[in-house]
């Protein structure tokens, strides 16, 4: 066969799985409520895939690498996030989306710019979480209705998903291990989810599901951290079971701290 042809073919595959994926754990999220709905929307159902992907084309150390650009950029999408949620309370959605993604891009470039090490993007994260995990926990506590998915929501989502891994991996021979961090995690759940359920529920409905999104990054931040201190010395495959099972861990414990009445 020739190369190219296996490339499209195995692209073709890979986008497939991880959208499959994707539109599970979305439409489970949206009928659950905002909190499970926030944690689910932060597993790394995107990026996980994704960054299997990167790791058979390229090896353990380039999946090491990209994981400290994807803990820069985890920052930039609770930004992303927060500020939608604030804007979502007063604004509509063409409004407070087209801000929120203008801000994400003008972040993603600055961040894409610096040459990060892990111990200052960990303490970024720190700042940048704990200041915004304040500022959201007063939008939390916002009944969502149940909504039926309707087939083109779903095709959206599938879209949206599959082009980000096609994108992703066709571009990492190009951009290298920084670049293919942050395009791994750009935050197309999140952006699924402002679409669909803004237009059918409200603002403050969908700022709740992005306020509880806000604390489930930080799994997300301490499953990058997991994965770059990892993947070298354990093998690819072990270190993202070990930074998937690190995410997961953080959603559980703040569901049942939730549950309990304890503020996470």
């Amino acid at each position: 066969m020739p190369p190219e042809l296996y490339f499209a073919l195995t692209l073709l595959v890979k986008m497939a799985i991880t959208a499959g994926l994707v539109l599970a754990a979305t439409v489970t999220a949206e009928r659950a409520g905002p909190l499970v709905g926030g944690l689910v929307a932060t597993l790394p159902l995107g990026a996980g895939p994704v960054y299997v992907f990167l790791a058979l084309d390229h090896g353990a150390s380039f999946i090491a690498a990209s994981a400290v650009n994807s803990l820069a950029i985890n920052t930039v999408n609770v930004i992303f996030a927060l500020t939608y949620a604030l804007l979502a309370q007063k604004r509509p959605l063409p409004v407070s989306l087209s801000l929120a993604l203008l801000l994400w891009f003008a972040l993603a470039w600055t961040v894409h710019e610096i040459h990060w090490t892990m111990l200052p993007v960990i303490l970024l994260n720190i700042v940048v979480l704990g200041v915004s995990i304040a500022l959201v926990a007063p939008l939390r506590h916002v009944p969502i209705p149940r909504v039926k998915a309707r087939w083109y929501d779903l095709a959206m989502r599938a879209g949206l998903v599959a082009l980000l891994v096609g994108l992703t991996v066709t571009l990492s021979f190009s951009i290298g291990p920084s670049g293919s961090g942050i395009l791994a995690v750009f935050p197309v759940i999140l952006l699924s989810i402002m679409l669909i359920l803004h237009r059918r529920v409200g603002g403050k409905p969908t700022a709740a599901v992005m306020a509880h999104a806000v604390t489930g990054l930080v799994g997300f931040a301490f499953a990058c951290i997991v994965l770059h201190f990892t993947a070298e010395p354990l093998g690819w495959v072990a270190g993202e079971a070990l930074a998937l099972a690190t995410s997961i861990a953080w959603g559980l414990l703040v569901y049942a701290a939730r549950r309990r009445g304890i503020a996470v």
